[in-house]
């Protein structure tokens, strides 16, 4: 009897996964802790590396001839590929320096989580939904890419002191005015 109770729990918790919506994950600060990887030899002066991954998951469900996915995009912070060399830190200031330049790709892999998961649930797909997706994916990801590698280049790898702050504006500005999963891009 208990076993029939608990089946149909975990049916009905099994559907209410499948057909909620993408939800997103709260945005984190990043701490020396986070980075457990083991420096890259002939680094080229570069003193740390954040590396993150997203992965995104579907189903879909047909609905009035179009199909609506229900996704799973989560942001992983890969701690074990990201690193810091504490050789060539000096200072806690340093480090907090390059925490917060670090902070900066993570926050790039964050706001293309949030795209995709917006741009998800905004889209209404048609039977070649596979195509679609990964088309939707991909075009997003390339767009953070090179964000990234902009990032990268204004700041000269958080050199450029008056660039990063720049940059730590824009992203605080793009954090502060996030618009809601179902909103149009």
């Amino acid at each position: 009897m208990i076993f029939k109770y608990l089946r149909a729990v975990c049916a009905i918790g099994l559907l209410c996964i499948l057909f909620t919506p993408a939800v997103a994950q709260p945005h984190r600060f990043l701490t020396a802790n986070d980075f457990q990887g083991v420096p890259r030899p002939n680094g080229r002066g570069v003193v740390a590396y954040t590396n993150c991954t997203i992965d995104f998951k579907y189903q879909a469900s047909r609905n009035d001839g179009n199909y609506i996915l229900h996704a799973s995009v989560r942001l992983y912070m890969n701690n074990y590929k990201s690193w810091i060399d504490h050789s060539m830190i000096s200072s806690n200031e340093q480090l907090a320096e390059i925490l917060k330049h670090e902070q900066g790709h993570y926050t790039i892999a964050y706001l293309e989580q949030q795209e995709v998961l917006r741009a998800i649930n905004r889209t209404r797909f048609t039977a070649n939904y596979q195509y679609e997706a990964m088309n939707l994916f991909n075009r997003i990801d390339a767009k953070y890419k090179q964000l990234n590698i902009d990032y990268d280049e204004d700041t000269r790898h958080m050199a450029d002191k008056q660039q990063q702050r720049s940059w730590d504006i824009y992203f605080a500005r793009r954090l502060q005015y996030m618009p809601p999963e179902n909103a149009s891009l």
